[in-house]
């Protein structure tokens, strides 16, 4: 039966609510999909460098994953059983404690949360007040932890933070470093250095006036804080010194975890071992699924502290071990390096004919291309300002040509690229060429109505 997309995006408008995101920008309707393509009830095929905002590391319908949901269905095992112990999941967490870091695996507890990142962020900042028996809460500027109360709280767009009046009293929000946008002015390893001595005095200030805190809670990168890597330095340095203050290092691992970032983990750039870290996307293999791993120390909450109907889903923990496992056997860590560095290099060398592109960041296939004002004057490290507008056009041509990205970072200018690990290398090419066109498209556009209005003027 034909489907019709313009009435299904009548409707949708009609009856879905003013908070729905993705669907205003990116008007398509997906009827079947498979690996990193989608196609819509228009006719049309589409690249999707989405993948679920990282939920699906191998593409969309994996066979993998596929088979293992079949085989669950087929067996007759119950589909929702609370927090009840299963051979599926016996299973998924006996995978995922193999790939978890050592030094936590080796004295870990897994705590299965509601089907969201967010869920798992508002677990693992209870459980560290919990088993310290502080309130207060480090977190950074640029952080997105999700849209729940106590993620909200930590995360540091004031856009969707402040609408909702959301009570974040006792976080502490430190600058997260960088080089392009550096919140010192100085940039490089010196705005990195300043970031760790300013963290250091603050912990040993006894006039600091910090709530004390009971956990310290950062992202290897930021993803919706426009895609930028903590510095492998100053992310030693912050595991030193919340350890030396006794303070529970958590690494929110939703987005980057599950070798999107070229390793394993984030964390494991910097050869850091958190003291829980929060998984979630990836790791259900395209379901939801959501969980905590932390060191046992830490397991002083009492029987029913986090709870929520849906822990136990079986689909995707069958889905999730599979993945876990291709991912493994196809070393989709080294495919994810080695095609985020072709990717980048290809924006990079674009950049020197594209004055748009301020800078392309990221690790593995995890990739911001920074869109900027083209005849914007630059500031003291060179950057020229944030062009949103121009983003979004971006945006536009982008999924004109087939492809399908979203915006990010704080002024959301920041192309962000997360395809499937599985992306092939003629798709990587083809993403790459497409989006550059869709710039220079934009680009062209763009300038042309900045010198019109300002002829007018």
């Amino acid at each position: 039966m034909a489907v019709s997309s313009t009435a299904i995006l009548d409707r949708q408008r009609d009856r879905e609510s003013a908070a729905r995101s993705y669907a205003r920008h990116l008007p398509i309707v997906p009827v079947r999909a498979e690996g990193m393509t989608i196609y819509g009830a228009d006719g049309r095929a589409y690249l999707d460098c989405l993948s679920g905002a990282g939920v699906l590391a191998l593409g969309h319908n994996h066979p993998v994953a596929v088979a293992a949901i079949r085989r669950v269905l087929d067996s007759g095992a119950p589909l929702h059983v609370l927090d009840l112990a299963t051979p599926i999941k016996d299973e998924f967490t006996e995978t995922l404690l193999g790939i978890l870091p050592p030094d936590l695996a080796r004295d870990a507890r897994i705590h299965f949360c509601g089907p969201s990142g967010a869920d798992a962020v508002e677990a693992a900042i209870k459980l560290a007040r919990i088993a310290t028996g502080n309130t207060g809460l480090i977190a950074f500027t640029g952080a997105y932890h999700g849209m729940t109360a106590g993620a909200l709280a930590a995360t540091g767009n004031n856009a969707i933070r402040m609408p909702t009046r959301v009570n974040d009293a006792g976080v502490t929000r430190l600058p997260y470093p960088q080089s392009f946008r550096c919140p010192y002015g100085v940039g490089g390893a010196e705005g990195a250095r300043i970031a760790t001595e300013q963290l250091r005095r603050l912990l040993d200030d006894p006039g600091s006036g910090l709530t004390p805190p009971a956990a310290l809670i950062v992202e290897p990168v930021q993803g919706e804080g426009g895609v930028i890597p903590a510095p492998d330095e100053w992310l030693r340095a912050v595991r030193t010194q919340s350890a030396a203050h006794g303070i529970p290092l958590i690494a929110d691992e939703v987005q980057t975890g599950l070798a999107r970032t070229g390793e394993l983990w984030g964390v494991d750039h910097a050869g850091v071992t958190p003291d829980v870290m929060v998984l979630s996307k990836a790791i259900g293999g395209g379901l939801p699924l959501a969980v905590i791993a932390y060191r046992s120390s830490l397991d002083l909450w009492a029987e029913g502290a986090h709870t929520g109907t849906f822990r136990g889903q079986q689909l995707a923990m069958a889905a999730g071990t599979a993945t876990i496992r291709y991912v493994m056997e196809h070393d989709l860590s080294t495919r994810a390096r080695k095609s985020g560095e072709e990717i980048r290099t290809a924006f990079e060398g674009a950049a020197d004919e594209l004055p748009a592109i301020g800078e392309v960041r990221g690790r593995g296939l995890m990739l911001g291309v920074e869109l900027v004002e083209p005849d914007g004057a630059p500031d003291a490290l060179g950057a020229r300002p944030a062009a949103p507008e121009l983003a979004h056009a971006v945006r536009g041509a982008a999924l004109s040509r087939g492809v399908l990205v979203e915006l990010g970072g704080r002024h959301g200018s920041v192309l962000r690229l997360l395809p499937p690990l599985t992306i092939t290398d003629l798709e990587a090419e083809q993403v790459v060429s497409l989006l550059i066109d869709s710039i220079e498209e934009a680009q062209g556009r763009y300038s042309r109505l900045r010198a019109q209005a300002g002829a007018r003027a």
